[in-house]
């Protein structure tokens, strides 16, 4: 797979308290990721962009809410989210060089 596309995959890192406590308790970080990836091409992709190891990889397909603004009803988009298991001795540090 090439590096164009690999770059693709992962859209943003998913921060939520369940996110963080995931992170801290089981190496797992959480991606919002392109609606086509698979399990293998995250793999790839995490691998490729954070130089880490990866476990595991379970994906979550999220659906969209169903809102009503007043008399016309709408849809928020469906979309995915990844949780990333790490393997031991590596981590992903989101907040940069301090």
């Amino acid at each position: 797979m090439n590096q164009a596309h690999l770059m693709q995959i992962l859209l943003a890192p998913h921060i939520s308290e369940k996110a963080l406590k995931q992170a801290d308790n089981h190496r797992q970080f959480v991606f919002k990721v392109a609606s086509d990836a698979t399990k293998p091409d995250i793999k790839q992709a995490v691998e490729f962009l954070f130089k880490v190891k990866v476990n595991k990889v379970q994906i979550v397909n999220v659906k969209g809410k169903h809102k009503n603004f007043g008399r016309i009803h709408g849809k928020r988009v469906n979309w995915k989210k990844a949780y990333v298991g790490l393997k031991h001795g590596f981590d992903i540090n989101f907040r940069g060089v301090d």
